[in-house]
């Protein structure tokens, strides 16, 4: 088929380049010139996600993938157009819809035969009914349209794989040669096709995301009451997940969820709620809870050092989660934060992260070489990201280079009781 994709950021890239190595003619389209003459004149990328670069240059070097800043090109060459820009949040937690409505309008001047628009982005229910009127009001012909939903699965870090092995592709459509057109589109997938109405596939990627927040914020409030008996929240999670209908996913204590789902969805989900009458109360509590997690991770720090003003903190990982370099709402950034209006001294350092968090905090911290440079003369390492690199590390060294040999396993990866025997404070979450 011939697509389109406006938007290239992080969804519209990967969705672009899957479907260009599915065997189809993709364009994608984006307002951001430098980031178009980028993705077009190198074998670079503008994010990091395993894999994505090898396959964005696969595509575009078989003539399978083109970018462009032409998006009334992008909507006259295309069969199928999928909706990938952002929709972040305002103030009061809903989402915004700007880029949303100026790409219906654009399609609108531009259609000049039948298309099926396809929403992509994560967008509140009932978005659907703007596009259509949006692009009824403006369209300058009779040509016919169809308007769908088919939300993106896409965990950072496995992007790629969760594309091509999902474990359901859900679409929302109003029309039968919408519903075939798309089960055509993804017939080389083997996994289960969700087809629903349009609203009810809006539903259902908030509420997916919503419930995979609830269960992190459920296994951390059981981690708070692990801490204050001295039970093991490791073995707690074990006995809950192994019931099957409940499963292990997700059930690990930690220092808090981030990225630009997660908390996004959660906000968009309760404002789209109380907008339709309703209080979700429990997501306003998996919100606060994921906010005490991280104000734990002070306290624990105190209880490792007394005082924090002039100690020196070591940050171990800065991205939301490993594999990506994403610190949009990541835990690391709110506690940093923290330790710096208490006058801590903070060095990090993060496989990927490094430049992005330099971008938003300047000279404020030390950004360093390796996992030693960064724990160098440091009174607490703290572990946010469990990359696999920071867990097999040397502590013989890493305890000759700091000044007081504590930890705080922000991941509980740890073996608490080998750094005990090497002479460690240690503290998890959740366990001892």
């Amino acid at each position: 088929m011939r697509l389109t994709i406006v938007g290239s950021g992080y969804v519209g890239l990967v969705t672009g380049a899957c479907l260009a190595d599915l065997g189809n003619q993709v364009i994608c389209v984006d307002n951001d010139t430098e980031k178009i003459d980028l993705l077009t004149k190198s074998d670079e990328i503008p994010i990091y996600e395993p894999g994505l670069e090898e396959l964005v240059k696969k595509n575009k070097e078989n003539g399978r993938l083109t970018f462009s800043s032409d998006i009334e090109f992008g909507i006259k060459d295309s069969d199928v157009i999928f909706i990938c820009v952002g929709t972040p949040s305002r103030d009061d937690g809903s989402a915004d819809l700007t880029g949303i409505e100026k790409v219906s309008r654009i399609i609108a001047e531009h259609i000049d035969s039948y298309k099926l628009v396809v929403e992509k982005s994560t967008v509140p229910v009932e978005t659907s009914e703007w596009i259509k009127k949006t692009i009824n009001t403006f369209k300058k012909n009779g040509c016919e349209f169809d308007v769908a939903s088919n939300p993106e699965f896409l965990r950072e870090g496995s992007a790629i794989e969760d594309f091509m092995n999902p474990d359901r592709i859900v679409i929302g459509v109003e029309s039968k040669k919408a519903e075939e057109l798309l089960k055509e589109l993804y017939s080389p997938i083997e996994t289960k096709i969700v087809v629903s109405d349009i609203k009810g596939a809006e539903i259902i990627k908030h509420a997916s995301n919503s419930f995979l927040a609830t269960k992190i914020s459920f296994i951390n409030a059981i981690s708070n009451l692990c801490d204050r008996t001295g039970a093991d929240i490791n073995a707690v999670a074990e006995g809950i997940g192994l019931d099957s209908r409940i499963n292990r996913h997700f059930l690990k204590a930690g220092v808090g969820f981030g990225g630009s789902c997660f908390p996004k969805d959660i906000k968009a989900f309760i404002h789209i709620s109380e907008k339709l009458g309703y209080s979700f109360g429990l997501l306003k509590e998996v919100e606060k809870i994921n906010q005490e997690q991280k104000d734990r991770v002070i306290r624990k720090i105190e209880e490792l050092l007394w005082n924090l003003p002039e100690k020196t903190i070591a940050i171990w990982g800065l991205a939301f989660k490993p594999h990506t370099d994403d610190i949009r709402s990541a835990p690391s950034m709110d506690i940093i934060k923290s330790l710096l209006k208490e006058k801590a001294k903070i060095r990090v350092f993060d496989p990927e992260a490094m430049e992005k968090v330099r971008k938003e905090m300047g000279n404020r911290i030390v950004y360093c070489k390796d996992v030693y440079d960064a724990a160098q003369d440091a009174d607490c390492v703290i572990l946010v990201t469990e990359w696999n690199e920071f867990k097999e590390v040397d502590w013989d060294r890493v305890k000759s280079v700091m000044k007081h040999p504590a930890v705080l396993d922000g991941r509980n990866i740890y073996d608490s009781g080998k750094l005990k025997n090497l002479g460690f404070k240690y503290a998890g979450i959740g366990r001892r």
